[in-house]
């Protein structure tokens, strides 16, 4: 039931752009590709990986996140306390998500950024799994699970992109690349265990 709701949810958007475009009206080009992103399943992504190659190349943690939606534990995470300069990636397919000079100490546990390297990067889509309402923010490329989108960022975007460590890479600005090592559970134990009162992963 789940399914065919979300289908019709898509086929009503993209309809619903299709006729903006068509009647002249122009829709923001950003909000038309992030609400076709949000509609894409795993076999329409611009960039695929078959499973058993992800589950040989991710950590255990790595692929329950950005493959099957999972969280990692608060403060526990690779890059939660990261503080190198440089530029934040898809550990799945590279692509670039995240300066750091916009990453902050949201105080919620995870890594948290106020801006996209570009408004392309990443997708959004509804997720109203464990009785709420959320935004999920997904790889535009790949269409692996980064974390969610709240708007209590400081300025001048006033946006939170609550991201999972386990699903970041990172480019330092001297050019080598480094991504959360490969422990065997990854960055901790699914789950959320939030401090302060912010809604979190």
């Amino acid at each position: 039931m789940a399914v065919l709701f979300r289908r019709m949810v898509c086929t009503g958007l993209q309809l619903a752009i299709r006729q903006g475009r068509s009647s002249r009206m122009a829709p923001h080009s950003a909000l038309s590709a992030t609400l076709i992103g949000a509609c894409r399943t795993k076999k329409t992504w611009p960039v695929t990986f078959p499973q058993e190659e992800l589950k040989k190349r991710l950590t255990p943690m790595q692929f329950h996140v950005t493959q099957e939606r999972g969280t990692e534990s608060a403060f526990r995470g690779e890059f939660t306390d990261h503080k190198d300069e440089g530029t934040y990636t898809c550990v799945v397919c590279g692509t670039p998500l995240f300066k750091s000079d916009t990453k902050f100490d949201s105080g919620s546990g995870w890594p948290s950024f106020f801006d996209l390297v570009k408004d392309e990067s990443i997708s959004v889509s509804d997720d109203f799994s464990y009785g709420m309402h959320r935004v999920e923010t997904t790889c535009s490329q790949c269409g692996a699970h980064l974390g969610h989108l709240f708007d209590d960022g400081p300025r001048p975007t006033g946006k939170r992109y609550c991201i999972n460590s386990a699903s970041l890479g990172f480019q330092p600005k001297d050019g080598a690349s480094t991504s959360p090592p490969r422990d065997g559970d990854g960055a901790g134990a699914a789950g959320s265990s939030a401090s302060g009162e912010k809604t979190e992963l």
